[in-house]
């Protein structure tokens, strides 16, 4: 195995001063219901990237002049802003839009078995800013903190001068406890009982914390993208790192006794079968793996999008037969999962989106011939929109979290980089 050193040393971690931290409220703690409706109008906004007044008054059922008060104090905040609506001809008087603020971020973390990918995301699901750190070799826990730290290092002066950062959210390939941010078993890194959230938080200052990446990568498909309004969802990712899963059941994560609910990779087809990393066999990621494809394509990179290009255009018996192989088991673990969850869609991301983009037709009928009546009529499939964004935006989701449900304390400093000028009304 070839040597490979981190940005810093894998037995040191990087020291850092401790972000710059902001003063509470001045008029001090609101009361729990006003705390409650700025935390409903924060979300909103940071879901929907912008929303009228008027729309925000119909989605909390509060009157006009409560939002009105509410957004004032949001702005005074510096957590969003208001322009004046877009297009002309507006009759009456129009509704303000409120935007979030692009100064208010969450930084994001993504440890691969080839790459630690860390994020700058802003209020509103925005990627700011992405670096891929490329390994030789698998990173352990330490290594895979301490390239973070480092790159987060290299980043601090721009972000004390333009952002304030909730937090770090770090989405983990394998069983991770959201309450402690514990790495149980990460099989394809080879982790296990790595405490990441308390090492991050420490080594980095700001708070931290971790959770299996399939299931952020779910929820942030729920809020974002392709499964935008549904509220039974099965979302299905394929990397370099294997096949992780998540279950959005009545607009929920459904996530177990202790956050592991959606290891679909791990979802039983084919008997037999190859030994997983997981020590059993015959698992979904044994069969259906993106390193074949990637073999039979003759890439040793894992883009995706270079992938589907070259399996594309091959048509070669090997190549279909494969893609033909994959999605079999692909099917099986799909009906099982259609069949136990009654999903009103699939989201497939990766390089499973791949396979289903290369044959759309195939799982489709695979499903209303295999599975049950009514669940398979009832559920459609689609590809994850948030390409290679996903896992940043999900990561921070979970850096957002505390900021969303209390962002009148989060405080009122506010960030240098100027905001479009407000327009009230």
């Amino acid at each position: 195995m070839p040597s490979w050193t981190a940005p810093c040393s894998a037995a040191d971690s990087v020291t850092m001063m401790p972000p710059r931290t902001h003063a509470s409220a001045a008029a001090g703690e609101p009361d729990p219901s006003r705390r409650n409706n700025l935390s409903l109008l924060t979300s909103l906004v940071h879901h929907h990237g912008v929303l009228s007044r008027a729309q925000l008054t119909r989605h909390t059922g509060l009157n006009r002049s409560t939002v009105g008060t509410l957004i004032g104090q949001l702005i005074s905040l510096g957590l969003v802003y208001e322009t004046a609506p877009a297009g002309e001809g507006q009759v009456g008087r129009p509704s303000p839009e409120v935007h979030p603020s692009p100064t208010i971020a969450a930084l994001a973390v993504y440890p691969e078995i080839d790459a630690v990918t860390i994020g700058l995301v802003s209020l509103g699901g925005k990627v700011q800013k992405k670096i891929r750190f490329e390994t030789e070799r698998i990173p352990s826990a330490r290594e895979a903190v301490n390239i973070a730290t480092a790159v987060i290092a290299g980043m601090r002066s721009e972000l004390d001068a333009s952002y304030r950062i909730t937090g770090i959210g770090m989405a983990v390939p394998g069983l991770v406890n959201r309450d402690d941010g514990v790495v149980r078993h990460a099989p394809h890194l080879g982790w296990r009982n790595e405490p990441v959230a308390r090492m991050l938080s420490e080594a980095t200052g700001y708070p931290c914390q971790a959770a299996n990446d399939a299931s952020l990568g779910a929820e942030a498909e729920l809020i974002f993208g392709a499964g935008a309004g549904q509220r039974n969802l099965i979302y299905l990712n394929g990397g370099a790192s294997g096949i992780g899963g998540g279950i959005i059941a009545d607009g929920h994560l459904l996530r177990g006794a202790s956050g592991y609910a959606g290891e679909l990779g791990h979802t039983f087809v084919r008997s037999g079968g190859a030994t997983c990393h997981c020590g059993a066999a015959g698992c979904l990621e044994t069969e259906v793996s993106q390193s074949r494809l990637l073999e039979l394509a003759g890439l040793n990179s894992g883009d995706t999008a270079d992938l589907e290009k070259a399996l594309g255009s091959s048509n070669t018996a090997d190549v279909n037969d494969e893609v033909a192989r994959q999605l079999t088991y692909l099917g099986i673990a799909l009906r099982n999962a259609v069949n136990i969850f009654n999903p009103d869609a699939i989201v497939l991301d990766g390089f499973l989106g791949t396979l289903h983009a290369l044959a759309p037709a195939s799982l489709g009928g695979m499903l209303l011939a295999e599975a049950m009546d009514g669940p398979a009529g009832q559920v459609t499939i689609y590809r994850a929109a948030l390409g290679s964004d996903l896992m940043m935006i999900g990561a921070a989701e979970l850096a957002f979290a505390q900021f969303l449900a209390d962002p009148a304390g989060f405080g009122t400093t506010p960030a240098t980089i100027p905001a479009p000028t407000p327009q009230t009304g």
